[in-house]
C-alpha cells in the first residue's frame, strides 16, 4: 500500500514536470522568452543535473567529493569530439560523454574511495585539476584556446536529460541499493559488519553520479559554442558542491531548489560584476548562519504536503482521524 502511494505521488510529480515543459516550450516557440531567458533556463537544467548527480555521491553515500568539474569536463570534451571531429549525432555524443565520465569515475573511484573525509576530498580535487591540465595541454582539443562546438542543446534535450536524471537517481535512492548507500553514509563500519559491500556501493554511486555529470557536460559544451579548460577549474566544483550543501545534504529536492535559486541569482547579478560575488557570498553566509542544515535538511518536498494533509485532519492515505 505504501509503495502504491509513493508511486502515485511520483507520477503526479512527473505529470507536473511535463506540464511545465509544455508551457515553457510554448513560450519559447512563440518568442515570449528572449534568448537570454532561454539560455538561463538551459543553464538551470544543466545545473540541476550536476546538483542531483553530486547529491547521490555526497548526500546519499556520504563521500565528500570536490572533483565533479573533472567529470563535467570529460563529458564536455568527449561529446564535443564525437560531434565536431567524428561527425556523429548529438544523442550519441551525449551518451558517449556520459560513458566516458563514468569510466573516469571508475578509474578514480577504485583507488581513492578507500579514503575518507578530507583525504578523499583532496584526491578528487587533484583528479579534477589533472583532467583540466590534460585538456589544457592537448592541441587536438584546442589547448588553452578552447574548442569550438556547434549549438545543439535546446530545451527539449535539456529537460529530457533532467527528467531522466531525477527519475533514475530517485529510484536508485529508494531501492535496496540506495538503502545500502545510506547505511554507508550513516556508519560505514556498521554497514560493513552487516555484510554490505561498501567498496562496491561507493564505486557504483560514484560511477552513476559521474555518468550524469558527463551528460551535463555534453549539454554544457553544445550550449556555449566554445569550451575551454578554464570553464572546469576547481571553483566550478565548489559551485556544484554549494548546490548540494545549501539545499541540504540528503535531500534531492533541496539540491534542485538550490540549483535553481543560485543559478538565477548568479545570472541576474552579472550586470553588477563588482558586487555580484559579494551579494552571492552574503546570501550563502546568511543561509548557513540561520539554516545550517540547508534549505530542506534531509527531507524531500513531498514531506511538506503529507504534513499539511495530516494537519487538515486526514492521514496520508486520505482517511479521517476519529476520536473515540
Amino acid at each position: 500500500m505504501a509503495a502504491l502511494k509513493r508511486a502515485k505521488g511520483f507520477w503526479q510529480w512527473i505529470g507536473a514536470s511535463i506540464l511545465f515543459f509544455i508551457i515553457s516550450q510554448i513560450f519559447i516557440s512563440t518568442g515570449a522568452l528572449n534568448s537570454f531567458l532561454v539560455n538561463t533556463l538551459l543553464t538551470i537544467g544543466i545545473n540541476i543535473i550536476l546538483a542531483v548527480s553530486l547529491h547521490l555521491i555526497i548526500g546519499i553515500t556520504g563521500q565528500f567529493s570536490i572533483g565533479h568539474a573533472g567529470f563535467l569536463a570529460v563529458g564536455a570534451y568527449s561529446s564535443a569530439i564525437i560531434t565536431m571531429k567524428l561527425g556523429m549525432p548529438f544523442p550519441v555524443a551525449l551518451l558517449i560523454g556520459g560513458i566516458a565520465a563514468a569510466a573516469a569515475g571508475l578509474i578514480i573511484g577504485l583507488p581513492s574511495l578507500r579514503l575518507k573525509g578530507d583525504y578523499l576530498a583532496i584526491a578528487t580535487l587533484g583528479f579534477g585539476e589533472i583532467v583540466r591540465i590534460i585538456f589544457l595541454n592537448t592541441d587536438y582539443v584546442g589547448g588553452a584556446s578552447g574548442m569550438q562546438v556547434s549549438h545543439m542543446s535546446d530545451w527539449p534535450w535539456v529537460f529530457s536529460c533532467v527528467l531522466i536524471t531525477v527519475i533514475v537517481i530517485a529510484n536508485f535512492t529508494n531501492s535496496t541499493h540506495g538503502r545500502a548507500c545510506i547505511a554507508i553514509r550513516e556508519n560505514e563500519i556498521a554497514a560493513d559488519a552487516m555484510g554490505i559491500n561498501t567498496t562496491y556501493y561507493k564505486v557504483a554511486a560514484f560511477m552513476i553520479g559521474s555518468f550524469f555529470a558527463g551528460i551535463a557536460g555534453g549539454l554544457f559544451a553544445h550550449n556555449f559554442y566554445i569550451i575551454q579548460p578554464t570553464n572546469f577549474g576547481f571553483l566550478k566544483s565548489f559551485d556544484i558542491l554549494i548546490f548540494v550543501v545549501l539545499g541540504g545534504l540528503g535531500s534531492m529536492s533541496g539540491a534542485v531548489i538550490a540549483a535553481v535559486l543560485l543559478t538565477i541569482i548568479s545570472t541576474f547579478l552579472q550586470e553588477y560584476p563588482e558586487t555580484r560575488m559579494i551579494i552571492y557570498s552574503l546570501v550563502l553566509i546568511i543561509m548557513m548562519l540561520y539554516r545550517p542544515q540547508g534549505l530542506m535538511g534531509t527531507r524531500e518536498i513531498t514531506s511538506f504536503f503529507k504534513k499539511t494533509k495530516q494537519q487538515e485532519g486526514g492521514t496520508p492515505d486520505g482517511s479521517k482521524h476519529t476520536v473515540a
